[in-house]
């Protein structure tokens, strides 16, 4: 088969027989911009009294309408406001109990076909240092990041570009879960989730990447605006095309990933705009598929070398609003699971996660091939997309968490135990499936706590684990004893248990 060139690539890549059958009878799209800012526009001044019956329907796990998300959108009211984090905190401790998921970031390409005028990693950027990671590299960075950080989770990166094309994904998938790294207990490391960060794929594709077993796969609009979103992103490069970006969750689906994640990045247009069209986003996906999704992300842009319109964008988040972002998204799409990345500071991140935050990141980096470069252990510009904000270690943001009252969840049962899709989102809504993740939680926190953890975040770890036990005890007293027997097969070195 002769070799594309990166034009030829591009040309096969859309198929558009593969968005027309989701598009209304006229061509347009759930996207319906004027709609969106009329909602917004017409319901300024909300009642305090209808507000208050919102956030009941909110506690109730029930999906907000567009008509009651615009509304928590245009309070202004300080002590309201109050009330809303309040409520968003109670959902999130609600459905996911009080623990949070960490993973790591792993960037395996930065070549890219497209010129996203907001990205460092834009085809005209001179100034980036291109790569694609071999797979011995990519081996070598699993082996610092399960076998020497401890992670378990990962999000890996790719860009769109013929060298990092669906075989390369799903080569690279294959040998991220192939890598077991012997820990201090004479258990071992391993990644046992990969959630996929990459561009829109064909069906087929989806259900190739899907047969490798992928987690989440996520794909951010960046923005929904459709005249902003043209003016981001040139016509004649693949992400140019809207609806092939639009409806890339639905192909998802169709080809039988259980999973998938959406967001946008703030500060490319109005905030309010934004998160209204993340939750019509979600409706449609539960129309169609009767499951929403899996995961919303809402990143800030953020500095990225040589790229201007990153520092001077006229629609920046400040820290007010990105509070008022999480706290809508929590309340409107109450079982969806929230993360939260290092593009914030540890300052920030620290006073948002109380507001439903059910993952982050940690130890991140996002320049190609930065985790086994130990002669840079800072962050190298001209290597990454942008800067990222935190750059702590996984140790230190669990002990922190620690120190807040949360446990740190390293739990990868769910995706292997048929805990997906319609499964998961049913789960959520009526509380479930805390359950089985608090379990979980326990023990994989125990595992972490055993091979990696410092002393000084051991210290911190023990009363929760202890703390956490008596709740099961209580509260579950039908499974307790097995949990126990689980958990005590932990303490003794075996690795991986999991309900």
């Amino acid at each position: 088969m002769a070799i594309q060139t990166a034009a030829e690539w591009q040309k096969s890549k859309i198929k558009e027989d593969q968005i027309a059958k989701y598009l209304n009878p006229d061509g347009s799209d759930f996207i319906n911009d004027a709609l969106i800012e009329q909602k917004i526009a017409s319901h300024a001044n909300p009642d305090k009294g209808r507000i208050r019956e919102i956030l009941q329907k909110s506690l109730s796990i029930t999906s907000l309408d567009p008509d009651e998300t615009a509304m928590l959108l245009n309070v202004t009211d300080p002590d309201l406001w109050s009330e809303m984090e309040s409520a968003a905190s109670q959902i999130k401790k609600k459905v996911y109990d009080n623990r949070i998921v960490t993973f790591a970031p792993l960037y395996l390409s930065t070549t890219c076909v497209n010129n996203c005028a907001y990205c460092g990693l834009r085809a005209e950027n001179q100034s980036i240092k291109r790569g694609v990671l071999t797979i011995d590299q990519v081996k070598q960075e699993i082996e610092v990041l399960a076998g020497t950080i401890g992670h378990k989770r990962l999000i890996v990166v790719y860009g769109e570009h013929p060298q990092s094309d669906v075989d390369y994904m799903a080569e690279t998938l294959h040998a991220i879960y192939d890598v077991k790294v012997p820990t201090k207990t004479g258990g071992y490391g391993a990644i046992r989730r990969v959630n996929v960060n990459g561009a829109p794929l064909s069906v087929e594709d989806f259900h190739r990447l899907n047969q490798v077993g992928i987690g989440t796969y996520q794909i951010f609009q960046e923005t929904y605006h459709k005249a902003t979103y043209a003016k981001m992103h040139p016509k004649n490069t693949l992400k140019g095309h809207y609806h092939w970006r639009l409806y890339a969750m639905h192909r998802a689906l169709e080809a039988g990933v259980d999973d998938v994640g959406i967001g946008a990045l703030f500060g490319l247009y109005d905030w309010k705009f934004e998160v209204m069209a993340l939750i019509a986003h979600a409706w449609e996906l539960e129309n169609k598929f009767g499951i929403g999704p899996h995961t919303i992300s809402f990143p800030r842009i953020e500095p990225a070398e040589n790229t201007p319109f990153a520092e001077n964008s006229a629609y920046a988040v400040s820290d007010a609003d990105i509070r008022k972002i999480i706290t809508v998204i929590r309340l409107a799409v109450p079982y969806t699971g929230m993360i939260l990345t290092a593009r914030e500071n540890a300052a920030m991140r620290k006073s948002l996660i109380p507001l439903g935050i059910t993952q982050t990141d940690a130890s991140s980096k996002v320049g190609l091939g930065a985790y086994n470069d130990y002669e840079n252990p800072d962050q190298v510009s001209e290597r990454q997309q942008f800067i990222l904000g935190d750059t702590r270690s996984l140790d230190e943001v669990v002990r922190e968490l620690g120190k807040m009252g949360y446990i740190t969840s390293f739990c990868t049962a769910g995706y292997r135990c048929g805990r997906t899709g319609q499964c998961i989102m049913d789960l959520l809504r009526t509380g479930a499936e805390g359950k089985f993740c608090k379990l979980n939680a326990v023990i994989t926190y125990r595992e972490w706590l055993d091979d990696f953890a410092s002393e000084e975040t051991k210290a911190i770890g023990e009363p929760i684990i202890q703390r956490e036990i008596e709740e099961i005890r209580q509260k579950m007293p039908s499974l307790y004893d097995t949990f126990i027997e689980q958990y005590k097969r932990t303490v003794k070195g075996e690795r991986d248990i999991y309900f």
